[in-house]
This record gives structure tokens, sequence and C-alpha cells, in this order.
């Protein structure tokens, strides 16, 4: 019996330990005071995206529009948790100039992978991949390294906020900020 206990005991402190490390999360969350907001990071809004369809484009392109760019991965929990919530945002705010950017970062997940996983989800929002260069540029701005995390950016290319991490309560504010942003 005591050594089924410490097995127990050793699976529960492993799997806890294999779950910080796979960098998912559903705890953490960043928002920016309101007030003067900094220009997004150059190195983000002029970095090449790649569309699924294997054209390019940059951030920076939707000045103009609020746009929230969302890092995420296929295999990631917290991510699909919160895929129905950005297609309903995508869906309400569409039309007053909001645009979602999902950003696959996981060099293992190939377009097609990708294209067949937004199929199955109902994605309405355009999907690129990144480069690792890119990610870390992303991560140097959150300060976090997990996804999922969302960054949202305001019409004149300010960052107005960042969000780590899913759940509720992450999705019900990155929700009512959107909303005051695209106004």
């Amino acid at each position: 019996m005591k050594i089924t206990i410490k097995y127990l005991f050793l699976f529960i402190i492993l799997t806890a330990v294999f779950s910080i490390l796979c960098g998912c999360t559903t705890t953490t969350k960043t928002e920016l005071p309101r007030g003067d907001y900094p220009p997004a990071p150059a190195a983000i809004m002029q970095a090449e995206l790649k569309k699924l369809d294997g054209t390019n484009f940059k951030i920076e392109d939707y000045k103009g529009k609020v746009v929230l760019i969302n890092l995420w991965a296929t295999w990631c929990g917290p991510c699909r948790d919160e895929m129905p919530e950005l297609v309903k945002l995508q869906n309400q705010y569409r039309e007053k100039g909001f645009e979602i950017v999902g950003l696959n970062l996981d060099e293992a997940e190939d377009a097609a992978m990708i294209t067949a996983f937004a199929d199955e989800m109902g994605l309405n929002y355009q999907l690129a991949k990144g480069e690792e260069k890119l990610g870390k540029e992303f991560l140097r701005v959150s300060k976090v390294d997990a996804i999922p995390q969302s960054f949202l950016i305001d019409r004149e290319g300010r960052l107005v906020g960042v969000f780590v991490g899913g759940g509720e309560k992450t999705v019900e504010k990155l929700k009512e900020n959107v909303k005051r942003v695209v106004g």
C-alpha cells in the first residue's frame, strides 16, 4: 500500500512538472493600464507572416483596424477552449474593422495540418505561421513563455492589451477590451 501511495505521489509531481514545462497555461494574464499606449514593437508590426496559402503579409498591413494577434498551437487545450469565443468576436466586430490573426508558432505543424484543424474547429479568422524569431519578439513583450497569448493592437498600431493564458476570466477580460477598443 505504501509503495502505491509513493508511486501515486510521484506521478502527481511529474504530471505537474510536465504541465509547467509544456508552456500551456490557464492562469496568467496581463492587461496594459489605460492611458497612453506604446506603439507595438516594429519587429512585430513589420515581420513577414506566411498565410496558409503561402502568401505573405505584415501586421502593419492592418493599420486602421483593431487587430488581435493570438498565439496558439493545435495541441494546446486552453487554445482550443478559447477559439469558439474568438470566432464569436470575429463575427461580432468584423464589420467595425476588427481582425483576428491566429499565429501558429509550432514548427512541427504545417499548413495542411493547421488547415484541417481550422476546418474542424470552424475558425473564421486569418491564420498564419510564424517563425521562432517572431515568437521571441512576442514573448519579449509579454515576458511569459506560454500559450495561448493574445495581443490587442488599436487602429493606430498601439499595443493596448496583452492576455496570457486561457480560462474564462482571461477570455472575459479580452472580450471587454476588444469591445472598448473597437468602439
